[in-house]
Order: structure tokens, then C-alpha cells, then sequence
């Protein structure tokens, strides 16, 4: 790999994906600045940063949503880019057209591009556009009687979304017409306090269906490839909790097909950088286009425990205008991986717990990662997400990698706060999981049962 130009960074996040990011920073001898809030000035990886800015208080709005802020300390300090990991900036067109205003480097694809792919009706438009199948479902923002008379065309239950929405957000499953009036106004006003829009469109609910995405990279020469893909089914309230690759479910030749078809999409756009096409996939294979992320993934450990590529360092050479490293032909995967979002919440309502943590042990070894931002007497506050830990499990196939979790998660110690370990542990024992028969519908179908 030739010289990087980049040599310092300023990450705009908080928690583990700011600690994985060091991480790189180190191996690339590039220095790190990041920023916290009040209520994250304890924890662990502000002592591992070269440079670390305290930036407001613990609301989103007065600290990590706060541009000025964070453009001001990167002034500063002079840095190079900003990785903003994902979550709060991430995907801001706004704030990635100012970071490249201001003579930064933003780590993630042009304010275009996101734009364009953050408003779910416009990405839509453009896949359909590159020849990419699309859910059935509306083109354009609906009212109540226009959303009325689409569902009834392409029959429930239909799914009503917020078009700026995102992680789970302003989704509602509607079975007929009476839910979809009763649901409609207050969808409105939950997208608009949380996205600023009040938009919202229909689509079609794939009922069995499997959420399975790929991960792609593309470069500023025109240099597209995938990393293969990951299934990402089991979910609470549409949130992701446990993540896997490769797929259980799918063949290898509608894996191949989906591959070439997230290259068409990737390349239709002139995307750059880490990227996901996320899809929705029925029973008989059939997949369509759900969203693209233009950031990286929660889940992107378990891809690079597969492919031994260290996804980080690829956005950043990206982002220095280097090629990709790798051509397509040279990506491998090998063995089989599961990433468990391990948060701060009850295993049955999933509300959030906030507290304390006492004590987070837990065994190492060979074919085991543990992503966190915390440690032990860290507190998880309510402010932010209650992700606490990410549990990635990699073994040579499917059957070692699930025993090989059940015994992890069997001498796990997480005292002090509520979390989701005891429904990890419950469903590496349901033989639905264990052969990998579930759908996304899988905790709906099941937590009674399991529980």
C-alpha cells in the first residue's frame, strides 16, 4: 500500500465503533481526536485517542449532532478527515458537504450521493432507475386516502414508513385498512420529531422474508467489489440483534445475484466507499431493494473476521484516493461468524435499562471479539443508544460457531445493568435458530415461546 496522506482524524461518534476506529488509527500510525459528552467524560477510549475534546453537554443536540463544535476542534487540531462512524452524522448530507467545505476530508461517499440515498422515495426512484427490483409500493410520499388506495392495490399487510426514517424509526406493519388509518397521523408526527419530515410511503410486507444485505467498497477509479453478505433477520421493533455470515438461507446462486446486482447499483451511482445494499428477501428467493447505508455497519465485524480485511483501513485509503486494495478475485471468506448486540435493556419488553456496570467478564479466545466502549464502573446512560457490547463469534462452520456461543454466553458476567444476554442464550437453543429457519418475523413468532 503506498504512503497515506492522512494523518490525523477526528472522529465525530461515541462508544465502541470511536474505539474500533482508534484501533486502525494506531496501525496506520495516524493520530486520533475525538470528542465526548458529559455523560461519556468516563469512558475507556478517550484515554486511548491522541487528542480528546470535550464537546457539550449529554444531549445529542449539544454535543454529537453539534456541527460547529466539532468543526471548530477540527480546525484546531488541524486534522486531515473525519470519520463519522455511523449513527448521529453519519448520514448527513449537510454536515458531509460542510466537513468537505471547510478543507476536511469526509470519510464516507460525497453529500450527493447521501442525500440522494437517505431519503428512502428518492433511493427507491434511483434503483428502479438502475434496473434493481423494488418492493412494490409507492413512488412518491403518500397522504392517508392515497396510502388507503395503493395498500388495497397491492393487498396487505403493508408496511408504512417514514422516508427519512432509519433504525427501525417510523415503521409500522399495518394487517388492513382500520390499523392503517388508526396508525397514519402518529407515524406522521413520529417521523417528523425524529427526521425532521413528515413524509411517508408504502410498501409491500414480504411476510417470511429474510433481511439479508451486502457489503460493497467502491473507489474514486471506478473500482467496485463485494465483501459478501451478511443475514440480518433476527430483529426487535426492526432493530438488528444478532447478525451472521454467510447466510444459512440462501443458495449460492441467488447469492451470486445479488452480488452482481449490488455491483449494478454501486456503479449506476458512482458510489465511493464502505457501502450497504440492503434487501428483503421471500421464500423463493426472490430479493428486493430496502435501503442503502453509506457509512459502515454495526455489523461490519463479522465480515472482517471472514475476510480478514480490516474495513476501517479500506475507507480510509478510500477516502486518501487510493484504490481499493484488493481486486474482487482476491477477496476470500472463510469460516462462519455471529455478532450479538449485547444492550442495556429487558429481555423481554426491550425497554431500555440504563445503570451502572459492575462487572463485564467474560472468557478469550481464539474466534472471539469483543467490540465495547465500556468497562467495568462505566455507566450506560439513558441519553443514547443502549448498545453496551458486540459479541462476535467465529468458527470454522455454522454449528461450531453457534456451540461455541452458547459456552461463551454461559460464563459471561454482566452485573450492575439489565441486558439482552439471557434472550441471546434462549435462542441459541431454539432449533428454528439452530437450523436457520427464521425469518424476520422471528421474535414476534417466538419470544413467547422462547420465554
Amino acid at each position: 500500500m503506498s504512503i497515506i496522506n492522512i494523518n490525523k482524524i477526528l472522529i465525530a461518534n461515541r462508544g465502541e465503533i470511536v474505539r474500533r476506529i482508534i484501533q486502525t488509527c494506531k496501525k496506520l500510525q495516524i493520530e486520533s481526536v475525538v470528542v465526548y459528552s458529559e455523560a461519556d467524560k468516563h469512558l475507556p477510549y478517550i484515554k486511548e485517542a491522541t487528542y480528546a475534546y470535550y464537546i457539550g453537554e449529554s444531549i445529542s443536540d449539544k454535543s454529537y449532532l453539534n456541527q460547529d463544535i466539532i468543526l471548530d476542534i477540527a480546525h484546531k487540531e488541524k486534522v486531515d478527515a473525519i470519520h463519522p462512524g455511523y449513527g448521529f452524522l453519519a448520514e448527513n448530507a449537510e454536515f458531509a458537504h460542510i466537513v468537505e467545505n471547510n478543507g476536511f476530508n469526509f470519510i464516507g461517499p460525497t453529500a450527493e450521493i447521501i442525500e440522494i440515498l437517505g431519503n428512502k422515495i428518492q433511493a427507491r426512484k434511483t434503483m428502479k432507475s438502475a434496473k434493481i427490483p423494488v418492493i412494490p409500493g409507492s413512488d412518491e410520499p403518500v397522504n392517508e386516502e392515497e396510502a388507503i388506495k395503493i395498500s388495497k392495490d397491492i393487498g396487505y399487510p403493508i408496511m408504512l414508513k417514514a422516508s427519512a426514517g432509519g433504525g427501525g424509526i417510523g415503521m409500522k406493519r399495518c394487517e388492513n385498512e382500520d390499523e392503517l388509518r388508526e396508525f397514519f397521523v402518529s407515524n406522521q408526527k413520529k417521523a417528523k420529531k425524529n427526521f425532521g419530515s413528515d413524509e411517508l410511503f408504502i410498501e409491500k410486507f414480504i411476510k417470511n422474508g429474510r433481511h439479508i444485505e451486502v457489503q460493497i467498497f467502491g473507489d474514486t477509479f471506478g473500482n467496485v467489489v463485494h465483501l459478501f453478505e451478511r443475514d440480518c433477520s433476527i430483529q426487535r421493533r426492526n432493530q438488528k440483534i444478532i447478525e451472521e455470515t454467510p447466510s444459512p438461507f440462501l443458495s449460492n446462486t441467488s447469492k451470486q445475484k445479488m452480488y452482481k446486482t449490488a455491483i449494478q447499483a454501486v456503479k449506476k451511482l458512482g458510489y465511493y466507499n464502505a457501502g450497504t445494499i440492503e434487501f428483503i428477501v421471500d421464500q423463493e428467493e426472490n430479493f428486493y431493494f430496502l435501503e442503502m447505508n453509506t457509512r459502515i455497519q454495526v455489523e461490519h465485524p463479522i465480515t472482517e473476521e471472514t475476510t480478514g480485511i480490516d474495513m476501517i483501513a479500506w475507507q480510509i485509503y478510500i477516502s486518501d484516493e487510493k484504490e481499493i486494495p484488493l481486486n474482487q478475485s482476491e477477496i476470500t471468506k472463510k469460516g462462519h461468524a455471529i455478532e450479538f448486540r449485547v444492550c442495556a435493556e429487558d429481555s423481554v419488553s426491550f425497554l431500555p435499562s440504563p445503570g451502572t456496570i459492575q462487572d463485564f467478564s467474560y472468557s478469550e479466545a481464539t474466534g472471539i471479539r469483543v467490540d465495547t466502549g465500556y468497562e467495568n464502573g462505566s455507566e450506560v446512560s439513558p441519553y443514547y443508544d443502549s448498545l453496551i457490547a458486540k459479541i462476535i463469534i467465529v468458527a470454522s462452520d455454522r454449528n461450531k460457531t453457534i456451540n461455541k456461543s452458547k459456552i461463551f454466553f454461559d460464563k459471561l458476567n454482566l452485573i450492575g445493568i439489565n441486558s439482552n444476554i439471557d434472550l441471546f442464550k434462549k435462542i441459541l437453543l431454539n432449533d428454528n435458530f439452530i437450523t436457520g429457519n427464521y425469518t424476520t418475523s422471528f421474535l414476534q413468532n417466538y419470544n413467547a415461546k422462547i420465554f
